[in-house]
């Protein structure tokens, strides 16, 4: 098996100098007493700490790369030359109908009061890192122009510098979250939403109550956890002023910036930054129904779930609690997760990869309906980023899950979009970019499908990388159309599990989807033996 190297990553900006790397440790073979790095360990010896997390903060995100030794790769898709599932009532597959063009990529979740999303994806929980703060114009309106909903993650209340509280210590006025709400909601095309995640620094200021009051939002989350970590939300602040104002709002921030040495290594420059830290969750039974019921009081009408890449005994709470509770929408995040402020290693090395849990949350919803009892609806989340994927997760997950989270896949299409202006201000195209034209018209393929949706005078106003995801969105769709209409499924209901198959016998055994040469060797024989 192919793993990371534990000592040397792009991430982290270091690299080994020998061609030659002990697998575990990822130390040289040879190592000189001399050499000048630039090792993660050389590296750490005169910075330390900010060796755990990818950098420069703020202008990447990073998602790891270790090879397990299964993943959805494994997996490959049916296609078939007889019949159709899921045409309109009433007709019959033919040439003439079950044109791939036809095929319906709409989805739906929701306990009663369904959201329908023109693609079955949707963008992960975008909150207090600065890459969704700058990007968020850019992410909201290409989400909302695409139908998709969006998650705006945790943290944005707590962390915002215009931040006020009342005299109960609540959300009194939060102008960056009121911002993102209406970036969305200005370009809502009636497809998807937009939905604020709380974690524990959240509910005690009171965000629920907040959002409720001020912007009637329908759907708000709780969070367990994500694919990336299994600490709370981080974040990198590089003022003294700003660390000890988040301090003071109770977040746990390290090192201490009001010690006095840490002040003075700050004002010596050896100090460079602070990592903000939100609390660890604690679950258990009966308070997760309380907590349920009390953000339903308040009037919301969805509540949904995100949990991470706990292990069985978390996956199984996760859906058993959330089918007693009658959530909406549970969200299932595997590793490693990409994400834009995670410790590396802890990425790397931490939680359950993506197919082994979501095999493992497919077999424990099956457990459950064939009890009798409701499933939740389900997303899956963990490295996806095209529409082979999104199948495959549907697919694996029929017929309990009814889209895909994606989050750096879906936040690319937006910084793209933004840089293409900027670098079109600047008459800096680069050639990837300008071999296709000069103007937005020439480059942005579907330019003219935005400008049909938002309307010739708004246009205008529509910054490119929200123009970028919905061009992504678009290549999700089309790509999944034709995924579906080979595989003779004209709608994402149609689609089940007997549409993949493993690669490999050990990918047969994970997951329970039959190894290739089993696959419909039933009905072969069958034909054979007629």
């Amino acid at each position: 098996m192919n793993l990371s190297q534990p000592n040397s990553n792009d991430a982290t900006r270091t690299a080994n100098r020998s061609r030659n790397v002990s697998p575990m440790s990822g130390l040289c073979t040879r190592c000189v007493d001399g050499c000048r790095g630039n090792c993660e360990v050389f590296k750490a010896t005169f910075r330390g700490r900010e060796l755990l997390y990818p950098g420069p903060f703020g202008s990447i995100t990073a998602g790891g790369d270790k090879n397990y030794p299964i993943d959805y790769s494994h997996l490959n898709i049916h296609g078939y030359a007889l019949g159709a599932k899921g045409l309109p009532a009433g007709q019959k597959g033919d040439p003439d109908t079950a044109r791939f063009p036809n095929v319906n990529t709409e989805t739906s979740y929701g306990w009663d009061k369904k959201v329908k999303m023109r693609v079955p994806i949707f963008t992960g929980a975008l909150g207090s890192t600065e890459i969704a703060r700058k990007n968020w114009e850019h992410f909201a309106i290409g989400a909302a122009i695409s139908g998709v909903t969006i998650v705006c993650g945790e943290n944005v209340c707590g962390i915002d510098p215009g931040l006020e509280l009342g005299g109960n210590k609540l959300v009194k006025k939060a102008p960056d979250m009121d911002r993102r709400i209406a970036l969305y909601k200005k370009y809502h095309q009636g497809f998807g939403e937009i939905l604020v995640q709380m974690n524990v620094e959240d509910t005690r200021l009171g965000v629920a109550e907040y959002i409720i009051d001020k912007h009637k939002l329908d759907t708000i989350e709780l969070k367990w956890g994500q694919g990336a970590k299994c600490i709370g939300g981080e974040i990198k602040v590089n003022s003294l002023e700003r660390a000890l104002e988040l301090q003071r709002r109770g977040y746990i921030v390290t090192p201490d910036p009001s010690d006095p040495v840490v002040q003075a290594a700050f004002k010596e420059t050896a100090i460079k930054e602070f990592e903000r830290h939100s609390r660890l969750g604690f679950i258990g039974e009966q308070e997760f129904y309380a907590e349920v019921e009390r953000l339903r009081r308040l009037g919301f009408k969805r509540i949904t779930l995100k949990t991470g890449a706990y292990g069985l005994r978390e996956l199984a709470m996760a859906i058993k609690w959330s089918s007693r509770a009658k959530i909406d929408l549970l969200t299932i995040d595997g590793a490693p997760g990409g994400t834009g402020m995670s410790p590396w290693r802890m990425m790397e090395e931490w939680g359950m990869p993506s197919l082994y849990l979501h095999a493992a949350a497919h077999e424990f919803c099956s457990k459950l309906a064939a009890k009798g009892e409701r499933v939740p609806d389900i997303a899956f989340a963990g490295g996806f980023s095209s529409e082979d994927g999104v199948f495959k997760a549907l697919a694996m997950g029929a017929p309990f899950v009814k889209a895909v989270c994606m989050g750096r896949a879906l936040m690319i299409p937006g910084m793209v979009g933004k840089n293409i202006a900027q670098w079109m201000a600047d008459n800096d195209l680069p050639k990837t970019v300008s071999e296709f034209g000069s103007t937005v018209e020439e480059i942005f393929v579907n330019y003219e499908d935005v400008k049909k949706l938002v309307g010739a005078g708004e246009i205008k106003n529509i910054p490119l990388g929200a123009i970028g995801i919905y061009s992504y969105s678009n290549k999700i769709k089309v790509g999944l159309q034709q995924l579906m209409a080979g595989a003779r499924c004209f709608n994402a209901e149609a689609i089940t599990r007997n549409e993949l198959m493993s690669l490999t016998e050990e990918c047969a055994k994970v997951t329970g989807i039959p190894y290739l040469m089993d696959s419909y060797r039933d009905e072969a024989m069958k034909i054979l033996n007629s």
